[in-house]
C-alpha cells in the first residue's frame, strides 16, 4: 500500500504532512498541485479547491482521499506499523495536542504575515511554478498575481494590519526565543522522537518562516536551533526513531509554550465558542459550518506588547480544540487529576471541562454540525 501527496513546496500543511510521511517511513510519491492537478485529482475528490491532499493507494478502485492533515496523519497512524507520534501518557498527550493545535491555528498568524510583507516576490515566483511549470519563470510569475492578491488580502482576516505587525512580531519572536532555548537540551519537544505537536509547528515553522528567504535569514539568527529543528523534522533521515521523555515529563519550554497558548490563543478559541453558539442555535445537525462567521476584537501579541484588533472569527479552529477536550473527558483518576493540574499550571484552568457548545465533525472536506 503506497501514498500519493498532493500539494507544493511554498504551502504550509503540505510542509506538515510532508515531514511526517518521511519519519513515519510509509512509500509516497508527491504530485505537484497544478492547475491540471486541481482539476483532474482534487476537484472531482474533494470538492473545492485545497491542499495538501493525500491519496492511499490501498488495492480499492480509487483509493482513499483525504485532505486535513490531522486527518491524513491519524489514518496512516492506523494503519502504518511502528512508533507512534503521539505519547501515550496523559500529560504529554494533552500537550502535543494543544501545541498542535497552536502550530497549527495561531501561528499560522506570523506565517502569513512574514511571507507577505517580506517574502511577496519570492512566494508569487513560487506559486507561479506551482501552478504553471511549463511556463517560463516571468508568465509563471504573472500568472501568479490573481492567487497572491487573494492569499496576502487574507492576513487581516487574522488580525494583522499596520495596528498589530509590531505585536506579531514581537509574540513570534518571543516563541522562537522560547523553542531555541528549548532545543538546547532535546531534539523535539518531548525528547528524541517528533511528535503530533513538532508536525503541528512544522508547517507554519518550515514552509513558510524557514523556507521563505528573508524571514529564513531572521530565524537562523535570531534561533538557529530552531532552524536547524525545522529542516531535520521536515528531512528523511530519521526514520521511525527516537522516544518520548519517560515519566510524563513536561519540560520547562514546553511549559512556556502552553502558557504561550494559554494567553494568546486560548482566549480567541473561547470567543469562537461562544460565536458558533450563537450560529448553530437553530441549525440542523449535519450543516456546513462558514469558513468565517464574521469578526470581532481580539488580542494580538505577547505580554506588553498585546492590541486589540478585529480578527475573523475562524471556527475550524474549534475542531481541533475539541480533540483535546474529548481526550481530557476519556481520562479517569490520577490520569485526569495530572492533566488539570497541567492546565491550571499553564494558566488554562477555565479548559478545565471546558465543552463546545456543539460537536463539530469533519464531513465532505468540510467543518460540519455533528450528526
Amino acid at each position: 500500500m503506497t501514498y500519493t501527496l498532493i500539494g507544493t513546496p511554498v504551502s504550509l500543511y503540505t510542509g506538515k504532512v510532508r515531514g511526517y510521511l518521511r519519519w513515519k517511513n510509509v512509500p509516497f510519491t508527491e504530485r505537484l498541485s497544478t492547475r491540471e492537478v486541481y482539476k483532474a485529482d482534487i476537484l472531482p475528490r474533494v470538492g473545492w479547491p485545497v491542499i495538501p491532499v493525500v491519496i492511499h493507494n490501498d488495492g480499492s478502485e480509487h483509493g482513499v482521499t483525504l485532505q486535513d492533515t490531522t486527518e491524513i496523519i491519524d489514518h496512516v497512524e492506523a494503519n502504518a506499523p511502528g512508533p507512534s507520534v503521539y505519547p501515550d501518557t496523559p500529560r504529554q498527550r494533552m500537550a502535543a495536542l494543544i501545541l498542535e493545535l497552536f502550530g497549527d491555528e495561531w501561528l499560522v498568524i506570523p506565517a502569513m504575515h512574514y511571507r507577505w510583507a517580506y517574502n511577496r516576490e519570492f512566494a508569487q515566483q513560487e506559486f507561479g511554478a506551482t501552478s504553471h511549470p511549463h511556463l517560463s519563470p516571468d508568465e509563471q510569475y504573472a500568472a501568479a498575481e490573481k492567487a497572491v492578491g487573494f492569499f496576502s488580502g487574507s492576513v487581516g482576516g487574522l488580525g494583522v494590519n499596520p495596528d498589530s505587525v509590531a505585536a506579531v512580531e514581537a509574540a513570534y519572536e518571543d516563541v522562537l526565543a522560547v523553542f531555541d532555548a528549548h532545543l538546547a537540551n532535546q531534539a523535539f519537544l518531548f525528547g528524541s522522537r517528533p511528535s503530533i505537536a513538532d508536525y503541528g509547528c512544522l508547517g507554519p515553522l518550515y514552509a513558510h518562516l524557514l523556507r521563505d528567504p528573508k524571514s529564513g535569514e531572521l530565524m537562523r539568527r535570531l534561533a538557529p536551533r530552531v532552524a536547524d529543528w525545522a529542516e531535520y523534522t521536515h528531512a528523511p533521515q530519521h526514520s521511525l526513531t527516537g522516544d518520548f521523555l519517560p515519566g510524563d515529563e513536561i519540560p520547562d519550554g514546553v511549559q512556556e509554550l502552553l502558557q504561550r497558548f494559554a494567553a494568546q490563543h486560548w482566549p480567541v478559541l473561547k470567543a469562537t465558542s461562544e460565536a458558533l453558539a450563537t450560529w448553530a442555535k437553530d441549525r440542523a445537525p449535519g450543516s456546513e459550518v462558514p469558513r468565517i462567521l464574521g469578526f470581532h476584537k481580539v488580542g494580538i501579541g505577547h505580554g506588553d506588547t498585546v492590541v486589540t484588533t478585529d480578527r475573523a472569527i475562524i471556527p475550524y479552529a474549534l475542531w481541533m480544540l475539541q480533540r483535546v477536550t474529548e481526550y481530557r473527558d476519556g481520562l479517569a483518576g490520577g490520569a485526569r487529576q495530572a492533566v488539570d493540574e497541567m492546565l491550571r499550571s499553564m494558566g488554562a484552568a477555565d479548559l478545565i471541562d471546558f465543552q463546545l457548545p456543539v460537536r463539530l465533525q469533519r464531513r465532505n472536506y468540510k467543518l460540519a454540525l455533528a450528526d
